[in-house]
């Protein structure tokens, strides 16, 4: 079991970079991660909470990116998310956390041209509520 031996330093960065790539559409969740390091190191709590919001602003806002670049011939009229993200903006992107409509909410903004500003910090305010929510139910 000497490789469950891994240091604090290596678990935040762990965390940043599954963070990361859950938000990507590569599939993976970051969220038992998060759970699980705290549990072992709850003194951590908001280094892991601020790695984790980041990496997965981070990974939303390259799959917005994608989405920014795509030309418009590209059809993504059939996104299930497409026609309620242009009528409520990038308010919609605090459900940017949600598995694979998130992903989609991401790309769509990106693809509508939303600003965006408002889409990096109303996805990065909805990730964090998610795991503050995953992070103090670790400390219970």
């Amino acid at each position: 079991m000497e490789w469950l031996n891994v240091t604090v330093e290596h678990g935040l960065w762990g965390i940043f970079v599954a963070s990361f790539l859950a938000a990507t559409i590569l599939p993976g969740g970051s969220e038992l991660l998060l759970f699980g390091f705290l549990k072992l190191h709850p003194a951590e709590f908001w280094p892991a909470l601020g790695l984790a919001t980041l990496g997965n602003t981070l990974g939303g806002m390259s799959t917005y990116a994608c989405g920014r670049f795509l030309p418009k011939w590209q059809r993504l009229d059939t996104l299930p998310h497409k026609a309620r993200l242009a009528r409520w903006g990038p308010a919609a992107l605090l459900l940017s956390w949600v598995p694979l409509s998130g992903d989609a909410l991401c790309l769509a903004a990106g693809w509508l041209k939303l600003p965006w500003l408002p889409c990096l910090l109303l996805m990065a305010l909805g990730k964090a509520l998610r795991y503050t929510l995953i992070g103090q139910s670790a400390l219970l």
